[in-house]
């Protein structure tokens, strides 16, 4: 991919220690959080990345900020520490599928942008739990730079469907980029597929939204192009942190290509994005290969998204 002069991401959201019990009963405490984990997947993939968060000054923060100091993530924080800092209990079941219970707080007041910063992502529990959200959401629509957002529906603290639609949409309306899984889509729209769920939101305003599939790839839409990819053949450890990793690539992958613009994203030719989702699937693939939320390096990727012969023969991968 190319390599255009060098982007800077301001990510707004939590970060959280997941406490993860895995089928064999083993607990461990690792540094997560949506957004904290896409601020790390675009600074392993070479970019400047701020994340803007609330940590407490305990243990588990000091987890966190050492996690994310190591990975080149500036800390940013929008909300006092005196909270404690929150955590996901997880749980994953035999499959790899992960299941949580949540403790956290969103004390965000107000949120600004960092000086120099080209580009923003907003989603998960920071973009729905009040007080924070609110924060958020207006800052979202004055940032001045395109942004993305993933909402990574957490039923649990997200309230009924219904209500939870509502506050999507507004997010949707602000963004240039929407990335959500298809079991958002389902959870939000259940008896709507996943193309006719796309095309609402694209309607919305976004130049592109995608929607993950899991081992089935992804599906994305732009006002004249339609593209699904399939995804590699790994053997999967779990799948916590995948979807933040296809993210991450997702941005790094477009500013690559020059096309982190509204007017450039929706007549980027079919191909090109293509290629973008592909390489964002294999980031989440390298993902589900190693416990917790740990997305690839650079120099991990590209080789893995060059190996062709990792990629499932039965996902249809075609674009129009």
């Amino acid at each position: 991919m190319n390599t255009p002069s060098a982007a800077r991401f301001a990510v707004v959201g939590e970060a959280i220690v997941d406490v993860v019990t895995t089928g064999d009963g083993q607990t461990r405490e690792l540094p997560g959080g949506s957004p904290a984990n896409v601020a790390v997947g675009l600074a392993r993939l070479g970019n400047a990345a701020t994340l803007l968060t609330q940590i407490g000054a305990d243990a588990r923060g000091d987890l966190l900020r050492h996690h994310l100091a190591a990975n080149g993530v500036t800390i940013h924080q929008a909300a006092t520490a005196e909270l404690p800092t929150s955590a996901a209990y997880t749980h994953v079941d035999p499959d790899g599928q992960p299941h949580y219970r949540f403790d956290v707080q969103w004390q965000v007041d107000t949120v600004s942008t960092p000086h120099g910063v080209t580009h923003a992502h907003v989603g998960s529990l920071g973009a729905f739990l009040e007080p924070g959200a609110t924060a958020v959401r207006t800052w979202l629509g004055r940032a001045g730079v395109l942004a993305s957002f993933d909402p990574n529906c957490r039923p649990a603290l997200m309230g009924p469907p219904h209500a939870a639609r509502r506050r999507v949409e507004e997010l949707v309306a602000a963004a240039g980029i929407v990335k959500a899984s298809d079991q958002d889509l389902a959870w939000l729209y259940p008896d709507t597929s996943i193309e006719d769920a796309a095309a609402r939101w694209l309607a919305a305003g976004p130049a592109l939204v995608v929607v993950t599939q899991g081992a089935d790839g992804a599906y994305a839409t732009t006002a004249n192009a339609t593209i699904r990819t399939g995804a590699p053949r790994v053997r999967v450890v779990d799948s916590v942190g995948a979807g933040d990793s296809f993210m991450a690539a997702l941005a790094d992958g477009l500013h690559r290509q020059g096309l982190l613009d509204h007017q450039a994203l929706t007549h980027a030719v079919p191909q090109t994005l293509h290629a973008v989702l592909t390489r964002s699937a294999a980031a989440a693939a390298i993902t589900c290969t190693r416990p917790g939320a740990d997305p690839p390096t650079l120099a991990e990727l590209d080789p893995f998204f060059h190996g062709t012969d990792r990629w499932a023969p039965s996902a249809a991968d075609r674009s129009s």
